[in-house]
């Protein structure tokens, strides 16, 4: 990676955050972490990242408001974001359900327990890397 990219993780677990965090760091990233969907929001209208690795069930602000804020805001709509989700596609009687997450404007949808290098992947096709 000639310029090290800027990923914003932003997930309540702070272990799978710091695991995260550790993963993207060794292929080479710049990460930063929130620790929920408002401190999350903060980070990026301060300093936006390259893009955002996003837990959909959070305290205080979820990854789906989360997401739709910064997609309609003609600053931030081009930051990709990828959702992570516990929740298995066949749950529909939670607030949560993997269909309200495919109909957002995130840019990629994995469930947890997500591999590093499915997240890896994904951002560096994303950042067209």
């Amino acid at each position: 990676m000639n310029q090290q990219k800027r990923v914003l993780v932003v997930d309540d677990e702070p272990d799978f955050a710091t695991i995260v965090q550790g993963n993207l760091e060794k292929e080479g990233f710049k990460v930063e972490v929130a620790y929920n969907g408002v401190e999350g929001l903060e980070k990026v209208r301060s300093n936006p990242p390259d893009a955002i690795v996003l837990d959909v069930m959070m305290p205080e602000k979820d990854g789906y408001a989360v997401c739709k804020e910064l997609k309609k805001d003609d600053r931030y709509r081009d930051i990709p974001i990828i959702l992570l989700t516990a929740v298995a596609s066949h749950v529909t009687s939670t607030r949560y359900s993997h269909y309200d997450g495919m109909a957002t404007e995130a840019d990629d949808y994995i469930s947890k327990p997500a591999s590093a290098e499915e997240i890896t992947k994904s951002l560096k096709r994303l950042l067209g890397l």
